[in-house]
């Protein structure tokens, strides 16, 4: 058949069907146990769970991270047997695996089912507590300058509607230490004070907060805290049950490698009185709070199903293990970037107060042009940061990166700093 032939049955009503094989990965093989000393050879197995070719290298998690062979998998055959029958009675298991990725969610946070809601991404779930709370002219926020924008710039439009006044905590550079962030929001804390919201490590460069203290402070005074944990949702083995926020926010695109548009939003059940739903439609969620906070009319429930696999990928592996292992990385990089002449480094060189974002200045070389040279040529991706504040190029290594990757960065941008772009 010719393509004008094909074309016209096409346009004829469908004659021909939708065909396609079905879906393999390149390497997708079984991960092996996870060894009590994770080394080179089991990283090189999880590298092999990702269907990114073996010469690119990806230094953005911070940014979007690549999904597994078994979220694709699952992804592709849940959506594929929805579509081939979307009838409501084949549709209603559906309903069970989306419970069954909140009640993964719980465990992963260590919390309960009634207290999570699965949501788009981070930033929805910034948004549903900062559009939720009922704050009033007179009423203050705190925040801290380094939030991201759902956390800072939501905050500061609600702010002129609402009437209530936003202030930020300052973020000097290099990372004054966590005793400077509890003593400075204690400062400024006054009868006023209603929210502190704040990130957990931050997407600039890569400063750790310290949530549990910070938390602490805040419940101590009747205050509602908010943790945007973009920056440490999949990355670090979190406890919400020892940290204890009201509000915990996070995306499964990011350090979870888990699909598109899929988040999660916690509200602990002594906050669930305090906040109103802002979405009410069709298909909420079957317990606590998502009864009345997840009601967004019709889902991907194929995508937050692979967000449990995503999960289940993690919790196999490890988080303590992938936290030590996106540290290490980090470490490396920073240590081989320190020794390249003309290279400023933003980040914390205090292994406790930064993880796995690590942001610096490459000398005079324009960013952008860096950063696609380093594409382009070197097969190598990474985010940049333009403007007078703390600009650069921002590497932040993943369980799936390797040593090899560590030091072809380094080498990449010592090859720059040297030539020239």
């Amino acid at each position: 058949m010719n393509r004008r032939e094909f074309a016209r049955l096409l346009a004829i009503g469908g004659a021909v069907p939708f065909v396609t094989p079905e879906l393999t990965w390149a390497r997708s093989a079984k991960l092996p146990p996870t060894p009590a000393s994770p080394d080179e050879k089991f990283w090189m197995s999880v590298r092999d769970q990702f269907v990114m070719p073996k010469e690119l290298t990806m230094l953005n998690a911070a940014n979007l991270c690549p999904s597994s062979a078994p979220v694709l998998d699952t992804l592709y055959k849940t959506t594929r047997d929805m579509d081939q029958d979307p009838s409501m009675e084949n549709r209603a298991k559906l309903g069970e695996g989306r419970e069954n990725t909140r009640r993964l969610l719980a465990e992963f946070l260590r919390v309960t089912p009634e207290e999570i809601v699965i949501t788009r991404n981070t930033s929805e779930s910034n948004n549903l507590v900062s559009t939720g709370l009922d704050l009033k002219p007179g009423d203050e926020v705190l925040l801290t300058a380094d939030n991201h924008p759902s956390n800072h710039t939501a905050w500061q439009q609600k702010a002129k509607r609402f009437g209530f006044t936003v202030i930020d905590v300052p973020v000097p550079n290099p990372h004054p230490g966590f005793d400077y962030y509890v003593d400075a929001f204690t400062k400024a804390i006054t009868p006023r004070t209603k929210v502190i919201s704040f990130t957990h490590q931050t997407s600039t460069v890569g400063d750790l907060f310290p949530a549990k203290d910070i938390c602490r402070l805040a419940r101590e005074r009747g205050i509602l805290t908010l943790v945007d944990g973009a920056q440490s949702f999949g990355l670090f083995d979190v406890d919400l049950s020892d940290i204890q926020p009201d509000f915990y926010s996070g995306s499964a695109h990011k350090w979870p490698c888990g699909p598109k548009e899929n988040g999660v939003l916690y509200i602990n059940k002594s906050a669930q009185s305090k906040i109103w739903a802002s979405i009410f439609s069709a298909y909420p969620g079957r317990v606590g709070v998502s009864r009345t906070f997840e009601g967004f009319g019709q889902r991907d429930e194929p995508a937050m199903i692979a967000f449990g696999e995503a999960l289940k990928l993690q919790t196999q592996i490890g988080r303590a293990n992938i936290e030590r292992r996106s540290r290490e990385l980090t470490t490396g990089l920073i240590e081989g970037l320190k020794k390249i002449d003309g290279v400023k480094i933003w980040t914390s060189p205090e292994p406790s107060r930064r993880a796995a974002v690590l942001s610096f200045q490459p000398g005079s070389l324009d960013v952008r042009t860096l950063s696609a040279a380093l594409y382009k040529n070197d097969h190598l991706g990474c985010a940049t940061r333009g403007g007078q504040d703390r600009p650069g190029l921002r590497f932040s290594p993943h369980f799936y990166n390797t040593h090899a990757d560590v030091e072809k960065a380094i080498a990449a941008v010592k090859k720059y700093m040297a030539a020239g772009v």
